[in-house]
């Protein structure tokens, strides 16, 4: 049995078309990591602060995030994972619709590593997840003793 931890893809996206085409464009870029879903911001940070299988308990996450959901701001999202001294590494690519440049320059200085603006082409976009997924399979996850 394979001991290594593999990186977890939480997506905040309240929008069903959107999840499934950006699922299933992670699929075609060859990413077969787990994707948990969440089509609101409360019920993905319970899960990722609180929940004893998400990444605050057990291990890294790449989090692809949209910025307008319908209980709070992806950017308050944004915020409260870079804030968080176990989640502060975490990898977050903003996928929306809002193209404004403060906002743009906002999700950056939160700590975004990615801000891909909807409707995006998704070849583009799968070569991006495809580059992501190299990284994540080569990605050193610090164990709890190095916290």
């Amino acid at each position: 049995m394979n001991s290594q931890q593999t990186v977890g893809i939480v997506m905040i996206e309240d929008d069903a078309g959107h999840a499934r085409l950006i699922e299933k464009n992670i699929r075609r870029a060859g990413i077969s990591n787990d994707i948990k879903h969440f089509a609101d911001g409360t019920t993905a940070l319970d899960y990722l602060f609180n929940d004893v299988t998400g990444p605050a308990h057990n291990g890294p996450a790449l989090v692809l995030l949209d910025l307008n959901l319908p209980d709070m701001s992806g950017t308050s999202i944004l915020e409260k994972i870079k804030q968080d001294e176990k989640l502060h590494r975490t990898p977050v690519v903003v996928l929306t619709t809002t193209d404004d440049k403060v906002e743009i320059q906002r999700c950056y200085d939160l700590g975004c590593n990615v801000y891909i603006t909807k409707p995006v082409n998704y070849e583009s976009f799968a070569d991006a997840i495809r580059q992501l997924g190299l990284f994540l399979s080569v990605i050193q996850v610090p164990s709890a003793d190095d916290a």
